[in-house]
């Protein structure tokens, strides 16, 4: 069973190939906007008591408390530390524009501050090909991200929000940036963002479906579903989202959120796509990750499995960006009207090269990526 895909009628794009496979890339700039939390990540490799002396579980991602304030120091005096521009959905949105290989197909929002780390991250992400359009904030620092990443290649995530806390709506609302919008014909969100402004999402939301554009979010980490303004935020979005992500774990506590008694991965996806829509031009998909077992995607009544690419473990060196590789590689063929097998193989095809990596990095091209 195949999703047929009505997106390129929606989005008034052909995906024909031309006479080397690539399909038709006309109408690609500034398809896809990202709106979400800038963070610079901060990775290093760590021991089972780092993890015990602040408090962090494997696989998972919090926000930073004041506990953690010198995690961040000690990380910095660590052999072999890395910076690495992230954000997870700046990551998905960088993921992307490697993808398409089209400059400027990509556009991005979200806070930094007035400082060197913002400074390079928008030189990484414009050198990326992305147009970026962060707000600054000159008081506030840029936000980061630890990245505690064990040997068995699990990691931690703990946010230090700082500046990307800061992002105001008025910003979207500004001429230029609203433009971005308005030329948008998909737009993504993590999860995440919500802690930050979720009056942007909304905003950014009811004017995809009023235009039949295509809204999409990402879990992105249990607590914004268990922690309850972050839970009334994600609730007042939800009617308005086209394409839903997430893995076993938040799937699971969005169904504990909701009041639903079972743990059933396909059950869990089916009741997340048949919630209460605004747009009712095209179902809800929802998209559920499980590591190396295969994806679940239901939508529409029907839920189909696709399979990932395996990897032998000696050769995973970093599972940190993943899920955002993931997500960057099915919008990458969502934009260009693919179904959503072809949208996951993209997404497994991102996610096995990034957790072959140091954080969520790429080499130059996406080479071994055939266009169907």
């Amino acid at each position: 069973m195949r999703f047929a895909s009505p997106f390129c009628r929606a989005l008034s794009l052909e995906p024909h190939s031309n006479l080397f496979g690539l399909p038709n890339m006309t109408g690609l700039v500034r398809s896809i906007l990202g709106m979400g939390n800038p963070l610079l990540d901060v990775s290093a490799v760590i021991d089972g008591k780092f993890l015990e002396k602040y408090g962090l579980d494997k696989n998972n991602q919090i926000l930073a408390e004041d506990k953690h304030e010198p995690m961040y120091k000690e990380m910095a005096g660590l052999s072999g530390v890395e910076y690495i521009p992230g954000g997870a959905t700046q990551n998905s949105i960088r993921i992307a524009q490697w993808m398409l290989q089209v400059a400027g197909a990509t556009s991005y929002m979200g806070c930094v501050g007035k400082d060197e780390f913002g400074t390079k991250m928008r030189e990484t992400a414009t050198k990326d090909g992305v147009n970026v359009q962060y707000m600054v904030d000159p008081d506030t620092a840029t936000g980061t991200c630890a990245v505690c990443v064990s040997k068995d290649g699990s990691r931690s995530l703990v946010a230090n929000l700082a500046a990307a806390n800061n992002y105001k709506a008025s910003h979207l609302e500004e001429k230029d940036n609203f433009a971005l919008l308005e030329q948008a014909r998909i737009i993504y969100s993590a999860g995440f963002f919500l802690t930050a402004s979720p009056e942007s999402m909304l905003i950014a939301a009811k004017h995809a479906a009023a235009n039949n554009k295509i809204y999409c979010v990402n879990i992105s980490a249990p607590f914004l579903l268990l922690v309850p303004p972050f839970k009334k935020s994600f609730t007042e979005v939800m009617p308005y989202v086209d394409f839903i992500f997430g893995n076993e774990d938040e799937a699971a506590v969005f169904a504990e959120s909701e009041g639903w008694k079972t743990r059933n991965i396909t059950e869990i996806a089916s009741k997340i796509a048949s919630l209460p829509k605004e747009n009712g031009a095209r179902g809800r998909t929802v998209v559920i990750t499980q590591g190396a077992e295969p994806t679940v995607v239901a939508s529409q009544g029907k839920v189909i499995v696709v399979p990932v690419i395996m990897l032998p473990k000696e050769k995973v060196v970093d599972t940190n960006g993943a899920g955002d590789a993931f997500v960057g590689g099915f919008l990458s063929q969502l934009v260009v009207g693919k179904d959503v097998q072809e949208c996951c193989r993209a997404g497994n095809f991102a996610a096995h090269v990034v957790i072959q990596r140091s954080g969520c990095t790429f080499p130059e091209k996406p080479t071994g990526f055939t266009w169907a």
